[in-house]
């Protein structure tokens, strides 16, 4: 297994808004990436499920990616 970031990464807040970052964390069937593969730390995974969740409530993440 590959980790996103190859170093522990310290971001302090995810922003729902911002949908450049919370696709890097989301894999190509749209489903939301383990700590292991993220590198992230607890509270850091919680809160970017929360924003992940906020973003495609708001239609601006997709909740299932769809095949051609």
């Amino acid at each position: 297994m590959a980790k996103i970031f190859k170093q522990q990464t310290d971001v302090p807040y995810f922003d729902y808004k911002d949908v450049k970052t919370l696709q890097r964390y989301v894999n190509q069937f749209g489903q939301i990436e383990s700590r292991k593969k993220s590198g992230l730390k607890e509270h850091q995974q919680r809160r970017l499920a929360i924003a992940i969740k906020r973003a495609r409530h708001l239609a601006l993440l997709p909740f299932v990616v769809r095949n051609q």
